[in-house]
């Protein structure tokens, strides 16, 4: 057991806990605007190196840069619909 806890004076822990979870709470709804703003800048930016290397290879439309970041967005959108629900309930 650390001194802290042993003293009875936790409230520095606690306040830095508070501020953890507040960064938490930022980098979660981080991810999906983000990876939104990467595809954005991948697909405007003409393609790349990596495209002309692979541009006689067959491949899957989900093939590249761009769908990956499209589709990480979306798999990472979740904490953005749960504060908008959050939202609505309170309206």
């Amino acid at each position: 057991m650390s001194e802290a806890f042993a003293s009875g004076s936790h409230r520095g822990v606690i306040r830095w806990n508070a501020a953890a979870l507040k960064s938490a709470n930022g980098l979660y709804l981080a991810a999906a605007p983000t990876f939104a703003m990467m595809a954005l800048v991948t697909g405007l930016g003409g393609g790349g190196s990596s495209d002309a290397l692979c541009s006689n290879v067959e491949a899957s439309p989900l093939a590249g840069m761009v769908p990956m970041y499209l589709l990480m967005s979306i798999f990472h959108s979740a904490p953005w619909l749960k504060l908008i629900a959050g939202w609505r309930r309170g309206a």
